[in-house]
């Protein structure tokens, strides 16, 4: 081998696409990976966000344009990625899925059409990304650990426990929990590390005033509500783990949450 063809093999960098896209895990995990010397790429219905746009300027991340819940436009993006800046070999589907209007709607009140839209954004959604994720990461060639690449499904604690007057989102995010499942033990014998993540916790991020806040939940006070800087680390520690003890569940709460 050459000293240029060694040179250019090691500046190859990660290419990291973050599916949904805003303030709180997607904007976290944007700035960890570029910080770690990764291509970042992170989609969203809305692109032109402002946080969006900060971490371009600020980090090079690239923005796209998706509705993840559509499988044509979530094969284009995947399309897309592949032509601007190569394979994927980590993958984070960070989208929620509830619609407004289902929120706190016990069974007898909930819509039957958002309860199909939350099932769609949420694990159908999941699913289109996944697949098309584990189709280019197939063809990566294995890594030093003998990984092709890592597909991360951030979910809620709504997957371990159905609340009263949540029956649409407890839905959604079990079977968003069973659909990595499936993946982890067809696809992780094949190299591809899958984790699922439920966060049981309100997810506070930092504001302009310098506190963390979730626009439900209020003020963190005292560590009560997840950091997601701190859950940025932790996606990327599941990234770089050693084959040999790849996790599949990793629940994550703050100290003080009731369980």
């Amino acid at each position: 081998m050459t000293q240029s063809s060694r040179d250019t093999q090691t500046s190859v960098k990660d290419v990291a696409l973050i599916v949904g896209g805003g303030p709180g895990i997607s904007s976290s995990c944007a700035r960890l990976f570029a910080e770690n010397g990764m291509h970042v790429c992170v989609a969203a219905r809305n692109p032109d966000k402002g946080v969006l746009e900060i971490l371009e300027k600020t980090h090079g991340v690239r923005r796209y344009a998706c509705d993840a819940s559509e499988p044509t436009a979530v094969a284009r993006l995947f399309e897309n990625i592949v032509q601007d800046v190569g394979n994927p070999r980590l993958v984070v589907h960070n989208i929620d899925g509830r619609v407004p209007g289902i929120f706190r709607k016990n069974v007898i009140e909930a819509d039957p059409v958002m309860v199909l839209e939350t099932v769609r954004n949420s694990a159908f959604s999941a699913f289109l990304v996944g697949q098309q994720a584990a189709r280019l990461m197939l063809a990566n060639e294995p890594d030093a650990n003998g990984a092709r690449g890592t597909i991360i499904f951030t979910n809620a604690s709504a997957a371990l426990k159905g609340f009263p007057s949540s029956g649409a989102f407890a839905m959604a995010c079990h079977a968003k929990s069973g659909l990595a499942q499936s993946m982890a033990r067809e696809l992780m014998p094949q190299g591809i590390h899958i984790a699922n993540v439920p966060i049981d916790a309100a997810i506070g991020w930092t504001q302009e005033d310098g506190t963390r806040a979730h626009r439900l939940a209020g003020t963190t006070v005292d560590d009560n509500m997840a950091d997601p800087d701190h859950i940025a680390k932790i996606y990327l520690q599941l990234h770089r783990q050693h084959r040999s003890t790849w996790a599949f569940e990793v629940v994550l709460r703050p100290w003080v949450e009731k369980w």
